[in-house]
Parts: C-alpha cells; structure tokens; sequence
C-alpha cells in the first residue's frame, strides 16, 4: 500500500507517481477534455433548430462536466495516499484539490507547488526529493 503520491496535472493529462519503499509507480491519465470555442454559427430560420439555443454557456457546461469526471478518475487513484504532493501549470491543482477535501479523509497531507511541464523523469525526481 504506498501512502505517499505526487501528481503532476494539468486539465489535458495527470502523471500520478506513487513510491513504495522499494519502487515507483508512474499512472498516466488522459482527460480527453477539449474547450470547444462557439463562433457563433449562423441562426437557422426557424425556432425548432437543434442548434438553436446552443451557446456559450451550455459548452462551457459540458466542458466542466468533463472535468469534474476527469478529476474524480484522478481522486480515485489517491484514496490510500496519506501524503500527496500536487504540482503543475495551472488552475488544475485548486480543482483537483476541492475534490480531495469533499473526500473527508482524516490526517491526509496535500501540498501544492507550481511547475511548468515537465517529462515523466523529471516528475519522478522531483517526488522523491519531496518525500525524502
């Protein structure tokens, strides 16, 4: 059972690396998530259109609903982890982050950095010098 997990996340990819006292582990999660960008396409003629109405905010809907299924596949890899360090680019970190605390997990550690993009190499050295 490892209970010490870093996570590098971003809103397109998760690299979770979770260390053993003998291994690591490295999991890499795709969100399959895209912002689709409304351009305003032209208004059909008549009010029964099943374009008609789809705006803005119902994409942007969409797009969080994909998130948020997006973060509780993340979460569900660090349910054992008693200690996690959260790390990338991003406003990703403050999502996944929320979802963690709805967990209610008694004596859980989160700690948060930022970071740029990094390889799976360099993820993996940066969680071991963390839980050293």
């Amino acid at each position: 059972m490892t209970n010490r997990v870093g996570l590098w996340i971003d809103r397109k990819q998760a690299v979770i690396v979770a260390l053993d006292d003998t291994r690591a582990s490295v999991i890499r999660l795709q969100s399959g998530a895209q912002h689709i960008e409304y351009r305003g396409a032209p208004r059909p003629k008549t009010g029964y259109s099943a374009q008609y109405g789809k705006g803005d905010d119902q994409l942007d809907q969409q797009y969080l609903q994909h998130l948020d299924k997006y973060y509780k596949q993340v979460v569900s890899h660090l349910r054992a982890a008693t200690s996690i360090l959260i790390f990338g680019p991003g406003e990703a970190k403050s999502d996944l982050r929320k979802h963690l605390g709805r967990q209610k997990a008694p004596g859980r550690l989160v700690v948060m950095e930022p970071a740029d993009k990094m390889t799976d190499r360099q993820i993996l050295a940066k969680v071991r010098k963390h839980f050293q």
